[in-house]
C-alpha cells in the first residue's frame, strides 16, 4: 500500500458510521489512506463495514459499538482505542437528528436528550482527542450538523435549536484549539439517508401529505432539483479531514445543492 496517501498514518475515528453520512465518511476517509475506527450502535452494520474500509485502502479498520447517551462508557471506549492504536487525529461527530415536530410541541425531555447526544458526547470526544492531536501537530475535527443553523427547516424544531448550538459551540472552539488543529461544520441539506426518509414519513403523517408531496416540496427548494447523496456530504468531509483543508477552520460548510439562500 502506498504511503504517501494523505492520511496515511493517522487514525479516524467516525460516528454514526452504521449508515449514511457517516459511513460515507468512513469510506471516504478509508480511501485517503487513514486507520478508520468506526462507531455506532449497530454491530453487525459496523462489521460489515471494516472489510469494505480495508478494500477501499484503509490502513486499519476496527468498531466501537456505543451508545452517544451513554458518556461514561464513550470515554472508556474511546481511550482504549486510543491506548491500543495510538491518537485520534480526525474525528468525525456525527448522529442521527432528534425527532420532527413543531417547537411548540417539544418537551423538556426531547431537548435535554438531544443536547446530551449532539452537544456533551461531541464535546467529551473532543476533550479526549485533542491531547494528542496537538502533541502530533494535526488534528481535523468535523461536525456533520445540517443547514438549519442558517435558515430554521419548518417541523424540525428541536433539531433546529440543537443544531444552532453545536455550530455555536464549534466556533468556540475553533478559537481555543491550538495550531494544527482545526474545527469546522458540514451542513447537509435534503440528503438521501435513513433519517430523510424518517423524516418524510412523519411529515406526510402531521400535514395529509402524500410523500411525493412531501419530496416535491423539498426538491423546489433546491436548485439542483435532486436529493444529496451521502457519498458527496463524505467527500467534503474527507476534503476538510485531509492536509489539503488545514487552512479552513470553524467555517460551517453547506451541501445542499443550492438551497440555502443566504450568502
Amino acid at each position: 500500500m502506498s504511503q504517501d496517501l494523505p492520511l496515511s498514518g493517522r487514525h479516524a475515528l467516525v460516528c454514526g458510521a452504521s449508515a449514511g453520512i457517516g459511513q460515507a465518511a468512513a469510506m471516504a476517509l478509508a480511501v485517503q489512506g487513514a486507520h478508520v475506527t468506526v462507531l455506532a450502535r449497530r454491530a453487525e452494520r459496523l462489521e460489515s463495514l471494516l472489510p469494505v474500509l480495508l478494500e477501499l485502502g484503509a490502513q486499519g479498520a476496527t468498531a466501537l459499538v456505543a451508545d452517544l447517551d451513554d458518556r461514561e462508557a464513550l470515554s472508556t471506549l474511546v481511550s482504549q482505542a486510543m491506548a491500543d492504536r495510538g491518537p485520534i487525529h480526525v474525528l468525525i461527530n456525527n448522529t442521527g437528528g432528534p425527532p420532527g415536530g413543531p417547537l411548540l410541541e417539544a418537551t423538556e425531555d426531547a431537548f435535554l436528550s438531544a443536547f446530551s447526544r449532539h452537544v456533551l458526547a461531541a464535546h467529551l470526544l473532543v476533550q479526549l482527542v485533542v491531547p494528542g492531536m496537538a502533541a502530533d501537530g494535526f488534528g481535523r475535527i468535523v461536525n456533520v450538523i445540517s443547514t438549519s443553523v442558517r435558515e430554521p427547516i419548518p417541523n424540525l424544531g428541536v433539531s433546529n435549536t440543537i443544531r444552532g448550538a453545536v455550530a455555536s459551540w464549534s466556533k468556540t472552539l475553533s478559537r481555543e484549539l491550538p495550531p494544527g488543529v482545526t474545527i469546522n461544520n458540514v451542513l447537509p441539506g435534503f440528503t438521501n439517508t435513513e433519517r430523510l426518509g424518517a423524516l418524510q414519513d412523519g411529515i406526510a403523517r402531521r400535514t395529509d401529505q402524500t410523500h411525493e408531496q412531501v419530496m416535491d416540496a423539498w426538491l423546489a427548494q433546491v436548485p439542483e432539483g435532486r436529493l444529496g447523496l451521502p457519498e458527496e456530504v463524505g467527500a467534503v468531509i474527507a476534503f476538510l479531514a485531509s492536509p489539503a483543508g488545514a487552512f479552513v477552520r470553524g467555517v460551517s460548510l453547506p451541501v445542499d445543492g443550492g438551497r440555502l439562500r443566504s450568502i
